[in-house]
């Protein structure tokens, strides 16, 4: 009788939309308002989790905006009509015995409330009212803006932040701030109400908004809370996605490499960074990109024994993240000192092999599949955190592409990835940088090799 009401649901939804691939116990529609509910079934603890996603993040922000979504989110866990302050605020997330957060990235920003099943109805108009209807006051933000910003210092009390933003504005030039959640201090400190407002007006809408119910929980009845409480939430007129169009990343004009001295870095750090593919463009490619990056990390990779068994480094890592908008292929070395040299020789030598046909094992591919679905089925074991999976996918990939991610990667082959590595790393610009404190750098000299 569940399945059947389920059915009838999915068809009623699918008469107006069309239905995603979604795994065994998830289940979506799509309300008259263009909002997309996601519920998923999993009764491993008497618990609930509802989050809701937004497309929204640093890709939306320009210099003006940098950083104000992450504002944005801390703002949300203030004030809203039905409860006017932030302690009315707290209070009521303590009754419902929730557990809270809230995330920006480039690309979604989410809040999630986790509580006993039974709060679910409750927990719905909690969330129903902080997303809709908040309210912007001036001595909130007083209190948020050096709070968010005081984020931004702590970061930047870390080498490798350091590194990595610095890198970043070589890497994405006049666009930087569409791939810097963290912001401008600036802009941040300057934000108002107002600018508040203009965020919420231009993407805090049903049609670009996704709703997660997750957890011990009946579908059909899940459904029409969501559509009791949420269906009333006007759409705009337009797709935020379209009137507001993303502008396109330019490619990195030409190879770039820095030495950045610093006195908190008591270590030297090397980050390296090309623009990899984006899942408008080029999916299969995002996959070959995360099978390679799992292989380069095993303990049986060219790589690995190159560089960390033979003491060159302490770590050397290799990762790409899936985007919408030119997802980033980085390198992250952390040399011994003594062997800085050693170590990026030896590092820019195996990337010069990558592309060989001869440069991993089958049996490395076959164990770096089976590896990244073990990582899979880990995260599966907590429920409360399935739906921020889902909606990570949903902003930067698509439902469709979460569910298919297992058969398409078992079909990634030594083809496939060399494939991925000419395509954007073999002979393709990039941005290499190292930070390195002036004792290291004065003794080390590593201007006279670390360069293009």
């Amino acid at each position: 009788m569940k399945k059947l009401l389920l059915l009838l649901c999915a068809g009623y939804a699918a008469s107006a939309w069309a239905q995603p691939r979604l795994p065994k116990d998830y289940y979506w529609q799509k309300l008259d308002n263009g909002l997309e509910v996601v519920v998923i079934e999993n009764h491993k603890v008497p618990l609930a989790t509802i989050e809701i996603a937004v497309k929204n993040g640093a890709y939306t922000e320009g210099p003006e905006y940098s950083g104000l979504s992450h504002l944005f989110e801390h703002m949300f866990f203030k004030a809203n009509k039905d409860y006017p302050d932030q302690e009315k605020f707290l209070k009521r997330t303590q009754e419902l015995g929730a557990i809270w957060n809230g995330t920006t990235g480039e690309e979604r920003v989410n809040y999630f409330f986790t509580f006993d099943k039974d709060s679910l109805e409750a927990g719905l108009k909690f969330m129903n009212a902080a997303i809709r209807f908040p309210i912007y006051r001036e001595e909130d933000m007083q209190k948020e803006r050096p709070v968010v910003d005081g984020e931004f210092q702590r970061a930047e009390s870390d080498p490798s932040f350091q590194l990595y933003f610095e890198a970043g504005k070589r890497m994405w030039g006049d666009l930087f701030t569409r791939k810097n959640p963290i912001g401008d201090h600036d802009i941040i400190n300057s934000a108002t109400p107002a600018k508040m407002m203009v965020i919420k007006d231009k993407y805090y809408l049903p049609n670009n908004s996704l709703l997660v119910v997750c957890g011990d929980v009946n579908p059909s009845q899940a459904f029409a809370m969501a559509k009791n409480i949420f269906g009333d939430w006007k759409p705009s007129e337009w797709n935020p996605q379209t009137k507001y169009p993303i502008p396109e990343f330019a490619p990195v004009a030409k190879t770039d490499y820095f030495i950045k001295e610093s006195s908190i870095a008591q270590n030297p750090q090397i980050m390296m960074f090309w623009q990899g593919p984006d899942t408008r463009n080029d999916s299969a490619a995002t996959v070959a990109a995360d099978v390679f990056s799992k292989i380069l990390s095993l303990n049986s990779s060219k790589w690995t024994q190159a560089l960390r068994d033979k003491g060159l480094a302490t770590a050397a890592d290799v990762g790409y993240q899936t985007s919408r908008y030119v997802g980033p292929i980085g390198v992250y070395l952390t040399p011994i000192p003594s062997k800085l040299k050693e170590c990026y020789t030896e590092a820019m030598n195996q990337i010069k092999h990558w592309g060989d046909g001869d440069y991993f094992s089958d049996a490395d591919l076959a164990t770096a599949k089976a590896g990244l679905k073990r990582q899979k089925i880990r995260q599966e074991e907590k429920p409360s955190s399935l739906a921020s999976q889902l909606t990570y996918n949903w902003a930067s990939t698509s439902l469709d592409y979460m569910t298919d991610y297992f058969g398409a990667m078992d079909k990634v082959t030594r083809a496939d990835i060399q494939r991925y590595i000419a395509k954007y790393i073999t002979g393709k610009t990039y941005v290499a940088g190292m930070i390195i404190n002036k004792e290291m750098n004065d003794k080390y000299k590593p201007s006279e090799y670390f360069k293009n």
